[in-house]
C-alpha cells in the first residue's frame, strides 16, 4: 500500500496504463490509508461508498481496449464546496447537512468523464470562510506535519488529504488564497487559475467575482495534468473564458528542464518587507530566490503600492458578495429548516439561519449587508472596488517589467489549532500575499520552498503571472520545484513525520 499511495499522480497514471497496477488496487490502497489515518487528520467529511465500483469500471474499460484519459483510474478527493450527485455537498455547514445535488459541478463531471475515481468530499471552513478549516461545522482538520496545527483554509481538507497520502490529487477552490495558503502550510502544490479559466458551475458560491476552482497536488506536473482535465470553456458558467488553452502538463514538463530560468525576470514587491513575515518564512523565500538567481533568473524589485490595501478591500468585497449569495439559504427552498410554532416565514428564516450558520458566516453576512446598505454602499463597497482597480493597475505595471512576481505564499507557518480562532483580524492577515491575485483575476501557484528554520514546518513560495498566462506559472513552478527537490535530495514531503496508522475498526469507531 505504501508504495502505491506515495506515487505521484503522473507515475500512478503511467503504471495504471501499463497494467502494473489496477485502478481497484490503487483505489483500495487510498481507501485503506484514509481508514488508517483520517481519524486523526479529519480531511474527509464523506468517503465515497462506490469508489471501488467506479475503479472496477475503469479496469473493465481498459481491459476491453478502450482509449482512456491520461488520469483514468487515478483517485481524486473533492472539496465539499463542489456539488456531487452521489455524495453529500455541505460546504462545511450544518445548514446543508445531508444535501444531495441533482447535478455534478462541471469540474467533477469532467473528472468523472476522464475516468478519475472520486474518493470522497473533503473538509473546509464553512462556505469557504476562513484560513484554518477551524470554522467547519464538522470540526477542524489537522495538519499531517503536526496534528496540533492547522492545515490552512478554507481548503485545509484537500491539502491535508494530499499531504497525508490519502489522495494523490484533490480539487479545491480559491477565493482569497484557499488553495495556495493550505499548500504553503502542508508542503503541497496549489494552483489558482486565471479567473474564468476553470468553470465555477456547481461550486457553492462565496464571492462570485473572486472564487476560482483549481488543483491541489504534490507536484507541479500533477497540477498540470489535473488542470488539463478540469479547465476550458463551460457554457453553464457566464464568466467562463472561451480561450483555447495549451496543455499545462506539457508546460510543466518543459519547465522541469530548467531552461526557462535563464533570463527569467522575477519581480519582488518592495512594499512587502521581510519584517511582516515570520523569520523562517522570509529566510526560505530569500534562499529560493538566491537559488533561482544562481541558475540564470534576474531578481527585479518592483513597486505595487496598493497591495497593502488588498486585505481591507477584500474583506469588504467578499462579505458583500457573500451576504447576497447566502440569501438563498432561507429555510424555504432547500437545506435545514427550524420550525417556529406560530411564527412567520421571517421567524422561521431567522431561527434556521441562527442555528445553521456558524459564527464566522454570521460575522461576514452582517458586515456585507452593512457595506451594501443605503448610505454606506459608496463609502465602503464602492471604495473597495476602486482599490481593486488600483491593484489591477499595479499588476499591469509590474508585468510590463517582469515575467512573474514572487512572494512568500503566506506570512507564517501553520499555527496551532485555537491560536487565532478568537482573533478574526489576525486570521484574515494569513491571506496578505494571496488576496491581490483574486482581486485582479490573475493566476497564482504555491510550491514548497523548504522548512522554516525556526519551527521546522513547511513554507511555500508563490509565483503570480498575467491573466491567461497560467502555462508560464507551470513552467516556472516546475523549474523551481526541480531545482529545490534536487537540492533537498528528494521531495519535501519525504521529511514529514510518519503518521501513526490506526486500524479501520478504530477509525470507524471514532466517526
Amino acid at each position: 500500500m505504501s508504495d502505491i499511495i506515495r506515487l505521484s499522480a503522473a507515475a500512478l497514471a503511467d503504471r495504471l496504463a501499463a497494467g502494473d497496477i489496477s485502478s481497484v488496487e490503487a483505489t483500495q490502497a487510498h481507501l485503506d490509508r484514509i481508514a488508517a489515518v483520517d481519524g486523526d487528520i479529519h480531511a474527509f467529511l464523506h468517503v465515497n461508498e462506490k469508489a471501488l465500483d467506479a475503479a472496477a469500471d475503469i479496469d473493465r474499460r481498459r481491459a476491453a481496449g478502450e482509449q482512456l484519459g491520461t488520469l483514468a483510474g487515478v483517485p481524486l478527493a473533492i472539496k465539499d464546496v463542489l456539488v456531487t450527485t452521489d455524495m453529500p455537498s455541505t460546504s462545511g455547514s450544518k445548514i446543508l447537512e445531508g444535501y444531495l445535488s441533482p447535478f455534478d459541478a462541471t469540474v467533477v463531471a469532467r473528472s468523472r468523464a476522464a475516468g478519475m475515481v472520486p474518493l470522497g468530499k473533503t473538509n473546509m471552513d464553512e462556505f469557504a470562510m476562513g484560513s484554518s478549516t477551524e470554522h467547519s461545522a464538522y470540526g477542524p482538520t489537522h495538519n499531517p506535519w503536526d496534528l496540533e496545527r492547522i492545515p490552512g483554509g478554507s481548503g485545509g481538507g484537500s491539502a491535508a488529504a494530499v499531504a497525508a497520502f490519502e489522495a494523490p490529487l484533490a480539487l479545491g477552490s480559491d477565493t482569497g488564497g484557499s488553495i495556495r495558503q493550505p499548500a504553503h502550510v502542508t508542503g503541497t502544490v496549489g494552483m489558482k487559475p486565471t479567473y474564468g479559466g476553470v468553470s465555477r458551475y456547481g461550486a457553492i458560491a462565496l464571492a462570485s467575482s473572486l472564487d476560482q476552482v483549481g488543483p491541489v497536488t504534490r507536484t507541479v506536473l500533477d497540477a498540470g495534468l489535473l488542470h488539463d482535465v478540469i479547465g476550458g470553456h463551460d457554457p453553464h458558467d457566464s464568466t467562463s473564458l472561451t480561450d483555447a488553452w495549451p496543455s499545462f502538463a506539457a508546460a510543466a514538463r518543459e519547465g522541469a528542464t530548467g531552461e526557462v530560468l535563464k533570463g527569467l525576470k522575477i519581480g519582488v514587491v518592495t512594499e512587502l518587507p521581510d519584517s511582516g513575515f515570520q523569520p523562517g518564512v522570509a529566510a526560505s523565500f530569500r534562499d529560493a530566490l538566491d537559488r533561482l538567481q544562481a541558475h540564470g533568473a534576474e531578481i527585479v524589485e518592483i513597486s505595487a503600492p496598493h497591495f497593502e490595501y488588498g486585505v481591507a478591500a477584500y474583506y469588504l468585497i467578499l462579505p458583500a458578495e457573500a451576504s447576497s449569495n447566502l440569501a438563498k439559504f432561507d429555510s424555504v427552498r432547500f437545506g435545514m429548516r427550524v420550525d417556529v410554532a406560530g411564527g412567520t416565514v421571517e421567524d422561521v428564516m431567522a431561527a434556521t439561519r441562527d442555528v445553521g450558520f456558524g459564527e464566522e458566516v454570521k460575522r461576514r453576512v452582517i458586515l456585507g449587508t452593512y457595506a451594501l446598505s443605503a448610505g454606506y454602499y459608496d463609502a465602503y463597497y464602492g471604495s473597495a472596488q476602486k482599490v481593486r482597480t488600483l491593484i489591477q493597475r499595479d499588476f499591469d505595471t509590474a508585468f510590463g517589467q517582469v515575467d512573474v512576481i514572487a512572494t512568500p505564499s503566506a506570512p507564517t507557518t501553520a499555527f496551532k489549532i485555537g491560536e487565532k480562532i478568537d482573533d478574526p483580524l489576525q486570521m484574515y492577515l494569513n491571506d496578505l500575499t494571496t488576496i491581490p491575485a483574486n482581486l485582479a483575476g490573475v493566476p497564482g501557484i504555491s510550491i514548497p520552498s523548504g522548512l522554516a528554520d525556526d519551527d521546522g514546518l513547511p513554507v511555500g513560495i508563490q509565483f503570480l503571472a498575467p491573466a491567461r498566462a497560467d502555462a508560464r506559472l507551470y513552467r516556472v513552478g516546475a523549474a523551481t520545484e526541480a531545482l529545490l527537490v534536487d537540492a533537498w535530495g528528494g521531495p519535501l514531503l519525504d521529511r514529514a513525520p510518519v503518521l501513526n496508522e490506526r486500524s479501520r475498526t478504530m477509525q470507524e469507531g471514532s466517526r
